[in-house]
């Protein structure tokens, strides 16, 4: 499924929107996606498909988008591109991504999205049902507002 796994790497990158990386703290989450390493794991999957002259441009891409000191890690997987060796992709660390500190989950009100139901009757003159049902076949003349309503 390596062609699936590009297309979610590239929807990925396109919806860091030009940004260096994601920081998932908001949603109680510790973990930091850099944008080098959505473009490495490109890389490491167009590796796996045998397009090595473009995991080498991703790569590239990579360095540009790196923060320090990561340098020596993307010039050993260029290295490796060059050689055409198998990268492997990226890893999420264990318990980082999925997993809410306690304290955060048990502070969590219940929200009502929905609101109150309401029922809500026909907006046409003549029609006394309130309820739910499907579409009623339309009779000729009853959806017409009467004479007292038109005054």
């Amino acid at each position: 499924r390596y062609e699936e796994a590009l297309s979610d790497y590239h929807m990925a990158f396109s919806h860091l929107r030009k940004n260096p990386f994601i920081d998932y703290k908001q949603l109680g989450l510790r973990h930091i996606l850099y944008a080098w390493e959505v473009l490495y794991s490109t890389a490491a999957v167009q590796c796996r498909l045998q397009q090595w002259q473009e995991a080498r441009a991703t790569l590239e891409k990579a360095v540009v988008w790196r923060p320090e000191g990561r340098s020596a890690m993307l010039a050993l997987a260029l290295e490796r591109v060059q050689n055409h060796l198998f990268l492997e992709p990226m890893q999420v660390p264990l318990g980082e991504f999925f997993r809410p500190r306690k304290k955060e989950v048990e502070q969590l009100d219940s929200k009502d999205f929905l609101g109150k139901p309401k029922v809500i009757s026909s907006i046409i003159p003549n029609d006394e049902y309130i309820g739910f049902e499907p579409l009623r076949p339309q009779k000729q003349g009853f959806y017409e507002p009467s004479a007292d309503a038109v005054r």
